[in-house]
């Protein structure tokens, strides 16, 4: 008998859950992550005005309570900027605004043409300097600073984070997997880790890697889908904040292997920032388990990465 298989739609994702077989009532996992990728969203959302994040965007420089999923995600994204010297930021919500990324588009058929008077990519006259948020714990309020952020990416990481530590004390073997970010533990069906595979972002139709993995996450920053056009100009939604327009050259996916999926979330982004001809001295600096797919299909990974891979679809480098 194969694992328990559920799933629900949250934060523009398919999340899908495999209980390991054998488990006791496999269907309350359902129950018990639902409400926090409800929540979640519900507050760190852009896309609603009167989100707790967007309140406290609107009130900048001053004080603002939020829910606790929206201060604690606030309080991740700050010790991610420091974690990363600068290079993980999440003030990049403006930037997208004014490409036309300001509503939860159609991105599954492609590339997609937004309004044609959107602004094109403007590169910053100058770094941004070091954000700077400030955090009453007692009363559970922010100061964002001056220029509002966007916490959809780490959002969804700690939204796996965050319900995978429901499912653990319960359940020795799971899966959960919301678009790409991934929280697992245990030895799979059969017993060597979960076998993931990961998205050809070319669209293809089969996986260009697959690695088995037994505990901790996995997470891939991907172009694939939500990319768009702005007058008339190509551009998607990683956003480089030392430049302030999309980074990544080169490239168009790359997955992070680590302990936490907020955490690799995190990674998987600043890497594909790094552009094809930078990633690999970086990842491989960091330490990193790193696979990177660039614009040509080819296949590149840090060695740190290939003791996880036990499949992969075509000839593929080394950093």
């Amino acid at each position: 008998m194969g694992p328990w298989r559920g799933s629900l739609r949250a934060m523009a994702s398919e999340v899908t859950v495999l209980i390991g077989a054998g488990a006791r009532e496999p269907e309350r996992a359902l129950e018990l992550i639902t409400p926090v990728f409800a929540q979640v969203e519900a507050e760190c959302t852009r896309f609603d005005a009167d989100s707790d994040l967007m309140r406290a965007n609107r009130a900048g420089d001053e004080w603002c309570a939020v829910g606790p999923w929206c201060y604690a995600a606030i309080v991740e994204a700050a010790a991610a900027h420091l974690r990363t010297g600068g290079l993980f930021d999440p003030r990049i919500l403006d930037v997208l605004q004014r490409l036309g990324y300001s509503r939860s588009l159609p991105f599954a058929g492609g590339a997609v043409e937004v309004n044609d008077s959107t602004a094109p990519p403007e590169p910053a006259a100058a770094p941004p300097p070091q954000w700077a948020p400030q955090f009453d714990p007692d009363a559970q309020a922010v100061r964002i600073g001056p220029v509002p952020i966007d916490l959809g990416g780490i959002g969804k990481g700690l939204a796996v984070r965050w319900a995978a530590e429901q499912l653990a004390p319960l359940y020795p073997e799971f899966v959960i997997d919301a678009g790409g970010d991934c929280a697992l533990q245990g030895a799979g069906p059969d017993g060597d880790g979960w076998h993931v595979g990961i998205e050809d972002p070319r669209g293809g139709p089969h996986p260009v890697a697959v690695l088995a993995l037994r505990e901790g996450g996995c997470t891939t920053s991907s172009i694939r889908l939500r990319r768009w056009r702005a007058a008339g100009v190509p551009v998607h939604h990683l956003i480089d904040p030392r430049t302030g327009v999309p980074g990544g050259a080169g490239l168009l996916s790359v997955t992070v292997v680590g302990p936490d999926p907020a955490e690799d979330e995190v990674w998987s982004k600043v890497l594909f920032l790094q552009g094809r001809d930078a990633i690999a001295e970086v990842a491989t600096d960091r330490g990193l388990a790193a696979i990177w797919v660039d614009e040509d299909g080819a296949v590149a990974m840090t060695e740190a990465a290939r003791r996880f891979v036990i499949w992969r679809a075509a000839a593929e480098g080394s950093a």
